[in-house]
C-alpha cells in the first residue's frame, strides 16, 4: 500500500519529529500557532521569546498596549492583525482557559481549524491533522490529493489513510518531510525513495 511505504519513508528519515515552536504554558502554544501563518516556526520563536518575557502572564498580554505588541512580532509580517489578535485572545482566555473545546477555541480571534487542531493534538492528545502549507504540497505531489483540494479536503483524505493511533506523530512528520525534504523550492528529489510515485518527479521540470 502506497501509505505504508510513505509512513516507513517517515519514520527512516524523521523518527522523533516533533512540534518546533517554543512555548512552557498552554495559552503560549495558543499564540505561537496563530502567529505562526505565512511565516516560518523559526521567526515565531524568535518573537515569542521577547514576547512572553515581557508578557510573562495572560493578564499582562491582555492588558499590553497594541502598538507594543506590533514592535515585537513586527518581524514576523501581517503584525498589524496578529498583534490585535494577540491582545483579544489573552482577553477572552483570561475569563476562559485553553481548553479542550473546539467550538470555544475557534471562536478566538485569528485562531482557525489549522490552530485548534494543533492545540488539541498537542496539549490534550487528540487525533488530529493540522493541514498546513507543507503537508498540503505533500500530499498533492504523492497522489493522495488532487491539485484543487483545500485543506479540508486533504485532511479528510489523509485521515482516512493514516492509522488513528499515530496521527499525532506522522502529522510532524508530515510536516518535516515538507518542510526539510519535499520543500517548495529545490526538493530533494534525487535522493528521495518517494520519487517513483511523485506526481512532482514525473513532470518536466
Amino acid at each position: 500500500m502506497m501509505m505504508n511505504k510513505v509512513l516507513e519513508y517517515l519514520n527512516e528519515l524523521f523518527p522523533n519529529a516533533r512540534c518546533e515552536l517554543n512555548y512552557s504554558k498552554d495559552y503560549e502554544l495558543l499564540i505561537a500557532v496563530m502567529l505562526s501563518a505565512q511565516t516560518t516556526d523559526k521567526r515565531v520563536n524568535q518573537v515569542t521569546d521577547i514576547l512572553f518575557k515581557e508578557y510573562n502572564t495572560i493578564e499582562a498580554l491582555a492588558d499590553a498596549d497594541i502598538k507594543d505588541i506590533e514592535d515585537i512580532i513586527k518581524p514576523i509580517g501581517t503584525y498589524h492583525l496578529k498583534a490585535k489578535n494577540v491582545v483579544e485572545i489573552a482577553k477572552k482566555l483570561k475569563e476562559k482557559p485553553v481548553c479542550n473545546d473546539r467550538n470555544y477555541l475557534e471562536s478566538l480571534s485569528g485562531v482557525g481549524r489549522k490552530t485548534t487542531n494543533v492545540v488539541l493534538s498537542e496539549l490534550y492528545n487528540e487525533p488530529y491533522l493540522a493541514v498546513d502549507t507543507h503537508i498540503l504540497r505533500v500530499a498533492k505531489r504523492l497522489g493522495f490529493a488532487k491539485e484543487k483540494d483545500d485543506a479540508r479536503a486533504v485532511e479528510k483524505k489523509l485521515m482516512k489513510l493514516i492509522p488513528k493511533d499515530n496521527v499525532i506523530h506522522i502529522h510532524h512528520q508530515l510536516i518535516f518531510f515538507g518542510r526539510y525534504h519535499c520543500k517548495a523550492i529545490k526538493p530533494n528529489c534525487g535522493n528521495c525513495k518517494l520519487k517513483d510515485v511523485c506526481k512532482y518527479e514525473k513532470k518536466d521540470i
